[in-house]
C-alpha cells in the first residue's frame, strides 16, 4: 500500500513508496543511499510547487530539529533543518539573540525556507538565506558534507538556495542580530497613492510592505522600526475574520459588482490604525487559517508599481472572484547563484486565490505581465518556468547546474518535475 502526501494547500498530491523520517545525518545517508528514487524532501509542506512530490521516497525532517549550539560573542546559532520557524523564533530569544527579518508565516521548517528563498521585507534586508555561515548536507551519495562562509564562499553561495536538489539540508548555522523590538505601525491609503509614492514609502523604513485588497481602491501599509520604548500591547489580530467578509461578499453580490465594490472600499477605509511596540518574534507572523494558493514573482524593484498596477487592473476587470489581498514588499539583493535577488533590489508581488478555487485561469493570466518585467519566480509559489526561461534570468546558471552534478551524480534528488526545472534528460 502506499503512502500518500499533500501539501498544506491541498493543491500538490504525491503516492510516494516510502515516507520517512530519520533522527540524525546518519539516517538520513543511509535512506539517501538505498531509499527507492527519486529521493525529495519535505519541511512543513508550505510549498505551492510540486517540489517534494514523488513517486520514490519523501523525507521528512520532522525529527531533525532544535538547537545544536550557539555563539553569543557572534550571534550565530547552529539548529536542525527540520527547526520550524516558530519554534527557532522562541529558541533565538532565548539565547538573546534574533532573526534579523522574517516572513509573515512561521509555520515553515527553517529548511524549506532557505531552500526555496523565503524572505521578509525591507530594502537592506536578505531573505533567510543571506544569514547562512555554514550548511551540511547529505548529498546523493549518502555523504556528508559542511561549507563554511569562511574557506568556502563560492559552495555556500550554489548551496544557499537548493530546492532539496543539492543534497538534503541537515543542519545550519546562522548568522543572526541581539534580540531586539520593533515599533510596528499599519495603517490605509489610497492604492493610487501608494502607487505614486512607491520608492518613498518602501525606503523610509527598516521594513515595509502593503497589502492591496482588490476592489477597495485601498492599500493596508505596514511599516516596522528598531525601537528601544518599552512594549505595548500587540491590538488582537483578525486576517481570518476580515477574509470571510471579503469572501461573503465577493459570493453574495457577485450579482452587483458596484455595491460589492463600495461596500468593501467602505468597509477598508474604517479599518483603524495600528501602532505598537514589541520584541521582534512578537511583531512578524500572522495566524494564516484559510487556505490558498499563491503566486509570487521577485522584480527589479523600480517596475514594482507598473506590474501591481497591471496586475490589478486584469484581476479587477477579468477575476471577480478572487478576493486574497495582494502583497508587496522589497528585498535586498545578494549573491546566491539560484537566488531570485541575485544582484538586483528586487519588489516581490504576491498573489492569493482560495485554496477551494482552481487557481490556474488566475496564475496563468497573471504570469506574463511578472515575467514582461523580468520577474523571477518565487521558488516555492506557482509558476510555469523551465529550465530554457531560468536559465536566461540567472547569469550563475550553469555554474550552480555544474555543482548541483558533483552533489548529486546520480540524480537521486532528481523527480520528473526537478527535471524539467533543471533541464535534465533521464
Amino acid at each position: 500500500m502506499s503512502n500518500s502526501w499533500s501539501n498544506w494547500s491541498g493543491f500538490v498530491t504525491a503516492s510516494p513508496k516510502l515516507i520517512a523520517s530519520p533522527a540524525d545525518a546518519g539516517e538520513l545517508g543511509d535512506l539517501v543511499r538505498t531509499a527507492p528514487g527519486p529521493v525529495r524532501v519535505v519541511g512543513a509542506g508550505h510549498s505551492f510547487t510540486p517540489l517534494v512530490k514523488s513517486e520514490g521516497t519523501i523525507v521528512s525532517l520532522e525529527k531533525l530539529e532544535g538547537l545544536v549550539s550557539h555563539d553569543s560573542a557572534n550571534n550565530r546559532a547552529r539548529v536542525r533543518a527540520g527547526t520550524r520557524l516558530g519554534a527557532l523564533m522562541h529558541i533565538l530569544q532565548g539565547i538573546g539573540q534574533g532573526l534579523p527579518n522574517m516572513g509573515d508565516i512561521d509555520r515553515q521548517a527553517i529548511g524549506g525556507a532557505l531552500g526555496t528563498a523565503t524572505h521578509g521585507s525591507g530594502p537592506t534586508l536578505g531573505a533567510y538565506h543571506t544569514q547562512l555561515e555554514t550548511v551540511q548536507i547529505v548529498d546523493g551519495l549518502g555523504k556528508i558534507r559542511e561549507f563554511k562562509r569562511s574557506s568556502d564562499q563560492d559552495m555556500i553561495h550554489a548551496t544557499g538556495v537548493a530546492l532539496g536538489a543539492f543534497g538534503v539540508l541537515s543542519e545550519v548555522t546562522m548568522n543572526n542580530i541581539a534580540t531586539y523590538r520593533l515599533r510596528r505601525r499599519k495603517w490605509v491609503l489610497p492604492i493610487a497613492d501608494m502607487l505614486r509614492d512607491f520608492e518613498t514609502m518602501m525606503t523610509a523604513h527598516r521594513s515595509a510592505e502593503f497589502y492591496y485588497i482588490p476592489f477597495s481602491g485601498y492599500a493596508q501599509f505596514i511599516a516596522s522600526d528598531l525601537s528601544e520604548a518599552a512594549t505595548t500591547t500587540r491590538p488582537t489580530e483578525d486576517d481570518e475574520g476580515s477574509l470571510r467578509t471579503l469572501r461573503r461578499l465577493r459570493t453574495g453580490l457577485a450579482w452587483l459588482p458596484s455595491l460589492r465594490r463600495a461596500l468593501i472600499t467602505g468597509a477598508v477605509k474604517k479599518v483603524p490604525a495600528e501602532d505598537y511596540v514589541q520584541d521582534w518574534l512578537n511583531v512578524y507572523a500572522s495566524d494564516r487559517q484559510t487556505r490558498f494558493n499563491e503566486m509570487e514573482y521577485h522584480l527589479p524593484f523600480e517596475d514594482g508599481p507598473k506590474a501591481l498596477a497591471e496586475i490589478i487592473d486584469l484581476t479587477e476587470k477579468r477575476f471577480p472572484e478572487v478576493y486574497f489581498p495582494m502583497e508587496v514588499r522589497s528585498v535586498a539583493p545578494d549573491r546566491f547563484w539560484l537566488s531570485p535577488f541575485y544582484e538586483r533590489p528586487t519588489c516581490s508581488i504576491a498573489i492569493h486565490h482560495d485554496a477551494a478555487n482552481d487557481p490556474l485561469p488566475f496564475m496563468r493570466a497573471a504570469e506574463p505581465i511578472f515575467r514582461k518585467y523580468g520577474g523571477r519566480p518565487h521558488w516555492g509559489k506557482m509558476h510555469s518556468l523551465k529550465a530554457d526561461d531560468l536559465k536566461k534570468l540567472y547569469p550563475r546558471w550553469d555554474d550552480a547546474m555544474a555543482v548541483r552534478r558533483d552533489i548529486d551524480p546520480h540524480n537521486r534528488f532528481i523527480s520528473p518535475y526537478m527535471a524539467g526545472l533543471f533541464g535534465i534528460q533521464s
